[in-house]
């Protein structure tokens, strides 16, 4: 990997990168990841681990679904939205829209943020019972439940969202408005450069 970057080996911190295994909206591994491992910037793990320590004092902990991710995969993600739909995971991740609407409305980008290695996707989870904390939806739910504010969420999976919110604005990062899980560092090193070394 680049100098920079380092695996997110943060105590309390847990991963499952979606995008290394067949549970993804591609329904595939992505190309670059050849590892189920999640890694970023040393800023951004050094800003995680300020993270955790704010969600283990409310009794949680943090899953990370993914970090950087290679310009490679991203251009995957462009190839696999130019095939025509074949319902495999359509139900589950966007059943409201079109694999192109996936571009138009903003969830995933032919230049993305995450490859730029301080971006992270990621969730809450119960230090108690090691259960995930229930957001409202799932990771990758390409649809309006999934912004922050968006009506329909029930009070416990809203309060769960602000608490996610208000732990990672807290430590310096910046949230996307159209996805309750996704989240960058405000004060980025690489803002201007996407990467394409695989996670390996």
């Amino acid at each position: 990997m680049n100098a920079d970057f380092v695996f997110v080996d943060v105590p309390g911190i847990r991963w499952d990168a979606k995008y290394a295994t067949w549970d993804n909206f591609t329904g595939k591994p992505v190309d670059g990841y050849l590892v189920n491992r999640v890694a970023g910037t040393r800023a951004l793990v050094n800003a995680l681990e300020m993270a955790q320590e704010k969600a283990e004092s409310l009794g949680f902990g943090l899953l990370l679904w993914d970090g950087y991710r290679p310009q490679r995969a991203v251009d995957c993600f462009v190839r696999w939205a130019a095939r025509p739909e074949d319902g495999r995971t359509k139900a589950r991740f966007h059943p409201h829209i079109s694999r192109a609407e996936m571009f138009s409305l903003g969830y995933v980008a032919a230049k993305s943020g995450h490859s730029r290695g301080s971006t992270v996707d990621l969730t809450l989870y119960h230090l108690g019972s090691g259960e995930l904390v229930p957001m409202g939806g799932d990771h990758d739910l390409m649809d309006p439940i999934s912004h922050h504010g968006a009506a329909g969420v029930g009070e416990v999976e809203a309060a769960n969202r602000q608490h996610l919110c208000s732990i990672m604005e807290a430590c310096g990062f910046r949230r996307y408005d159209s996805e309750w899980w996704h989240y960058t560092l405000a004060d980025e090193p690489y803002p201007d450069t996407y990467f394409d070394f695989p996670i390996a």
